[in-house]
């Protein structure tokens, strides 16, 4: 990842924030985190993301077409869980488009199946760090609040760079580096992001920012709401 001068993060920040996630090794850590989605939580969260209203203010953003999803035709969508982001691109994407959606945990596939109520999307269970597609199978990832879930960013964000096409267009929401973020943290066993750090370990891999998004003007006016990016994957 590229240097930068890391700002000192607040206490409560540092207190609240969980930090299990580099304190064993990575292997034991996602066990956890599937045995985390697999259970009641898991079953829980497609209902937390209509009442933080991730999960409509998402809709939204794909429907106005802020994130315009027509322009695409193979579509991976990468930590599916119950299928909040992969039902919007079920009912905005082109008719023609291959959709296909990830995630470690199998149990959370089964949710999203049933829920989305459609055999169209492929759905694999698999690691993101090993995903099981040929280089440059994809001209769009979505990837929603997953790759807080890896100690540092960069391997995944290679791995997403791997089967991206180049040209190809990633949008990534991840949990920000604020109290907000904190709290989210604690309770999905995840860690949190600084602008610039995952700017610039989106750079490294080859992924430029192209403009930052917000769910709501709301969102955009407070700072909060984690954080939104269209990237575009640079020809090496």
């Amino acid at each position: 990842m590229s240097q930068t001068t890391k700002p000192r993060r607040k206490p409560l920040r540092k207190i609240v924030e969980f930090q299990g996630i580099r304190q064993v090794p990575l292997e034991r850590y996602q066990d956890s985190i599937r045995d985390l989605y697999d259970g009641p939580a898991g079953a829980m969260l497609a209902l937390s993301s209509l009442v933080s209203l991730h999960e409509p203010l998402m809709g939204h953003l794909i429907r106005s077409k802020r994130f315009d999803v027509t322009r695409f035709r193979d579509i991976l969508d990468v930590g599916s869980g119950a299928g909040q982001i992969l039902g919007h691109l079920l009912r905005e994407a082109v008719p023609q488009a291959r959709l296909v959606g990830i995630d470690l945990s199998h149990e959370m596939l089964v949710r999203a199946r049933n829920r989305l109520k459609s055999r169209r999307p492929l759905l694999v269970s698999g690691n993101l760090l090993q995903m099981p597609f040929a280089d440059n199978a994809f001209d769009c990832i979505t990837c929603g609040w997953v790759l807080e879930h890896l100690p540092e960013p960069d391997p995944g964000l290679r791995e997403f760079g791997r089967v991206l096409r180049p040209g190809g267009t990633l949008l990534l929401l991840a949990t920000e580096d604020t109290l907000q973020g904190s709290l989210v943290s604690r309770t999905w066993k995840c860690r949190t992001f600084r602008r610039r750090e995952l700017e610039d370990a989106c750079g490294d891999a080859g992924l430029k920012w192209e403009r930052e998004l917000w769910l709501s003007r709301i969102h955009r006016l407070l700072k909060i709401g984690g954080i939104l990016v269209e990237a575009t994957h640079q020809s090496s």
